[in-house]
């Protein structure tokens, strides 16, 4: 894809854009090119298995690391001469927990608002204020250490959110959570969109990309393999079908004999076509059955899930699991 030009307003339009990214360690090339932009106020998730290059785009666009090569905007500031209004902007939570156990919840959150020169009394109302958001208040005077995993990444969060970020790099969030707390995070991250903040998610859970994502892009071999919406990138991968069903035997096997080579499901009266699930075909199947005078008691439109695209895409040789990267 490529890079805007900052006059058509993408400054204000495209919280990250990114062109031509690269970064080897050695002889290893990790990113070899990507380009990537991302809208404001939106989620963005970067797919991929491990050692694709997703943690390293993070620290790469957070100022952590430097690029080798390529350009990148964040926040409107240019990646390479303006980090410190990056860095000004932006909120990062890794995988691992910044917390610090040894203190409380409550010290944790004023030793970042201190780190952001926040005057007392500021840093303990903004304190405050995420300590009852993230529902913390009750273990606030508790050490961090005795927190759960899910109330650590909700804390984690919450120190984050001191500095009022526009962005927050979320690098693989809901890692070793509960399917409990896995929710609760998602439920967090959408109020943090719905606030206007954008969120670059690393994730190697599909089903939370599905969940959450507006975009989504593959990285495989250090390149973007493919990018879109969920839905789009499903489109990718053959397999979709549309399945009719009928309750009445003699539509049934009139529509089978007018519709010629389809798969047959006899016993349930149902019909299976291959169909990319997309409004046009769609409207077409139906303006066929209507014009044959077949009517349908149930259509219903499969099409591959992420799993299938993510496999197809990285060549299958890597699961979506747990793993640092």
């Amino acid at each position: 894809m490529p890079m805007p030009s900052q006059s058509d307003g993408s400054a204000t339009r495209f919280a990250v854009t990114a062109s031509d990214l690269r970064k080897s360690y050695g002889d290893k090339t990790v990113l070899d090119g990507i380009s990537l932009d991302i809208p404001a106020g939106s989620v963005f998730a970067l797919l991929g298995p491990n050692g694709a290059g997703k943690t390293t785009a993070v620290k790469i666009l957070s100022t952590l690391v430097s690029a080798d090569g390529g350009h990148a905007r964040v926040a409107g500031h240019d990646l390479a001469a303006e980090p410190q209004k990056v860095r000004a902007a932006i909120g990062v939570t890794g995988q691992f927990s910044a917390v610090d156990g040894l203190i409380t919840g409550e010290e944790n959150m004023l030793l970042m608002a201190d780190l952001h020169h926040l005057s007392k009394r500021e840093g303990r109302r903004v304190a405050a204020e995420l300590l009852e958001r993230f529902d913390l208040v009750e273990a606030a005077k508790k050490p961090a250490s005795t927190y759960s995993g899910g109330m650590k990444r909700r804390l984690d969060i919450a120190m984050t959110l001191v500095g009022d970020p526009r962005i927050i790099f979320l690098d693989e969030p809901t890692t070793g959570l509960d399917p409990r707390s896995r929710h609760n995070m998602w439920q967090i991250i959408r109020e943090l969109v719905a606030g206007g903040v954008t969120v670059f998610l690393t994730t190697q859970y599909l089903e939370e990309a599905d969940e959450l994502a507006d975009r989504i892009a593959v990285l495989n071999d250090g390149k973007i393999a493919a990018h879109g919406t969920a839905e789009e990138l499903k489109r990718l991968i053959p397999g979709g079908h549309v399945r009719l069903r009928f309750t009445d035997p003699a539509a049934y096997r009139n529509a089978a004999s007018a519709l010629g080579e389809v798969s047959r499901d006899d016993e349930a009266l149902a019909l299976q076509l291959p169909s990319d699930g997309t409004q046009r075909e769609l409207r077409s199947i139906l303006d066929w059955l209507d014009s044959a005078g077949i009517e349908a008691d149930e259509l219903t439109v499969h099409t591959p899930d992420l799993d299938d695209v993510f496999f197809a895409l990285t060549g299958g040789t890597d699961q979506p699991k747990e793993a640092v990267r």
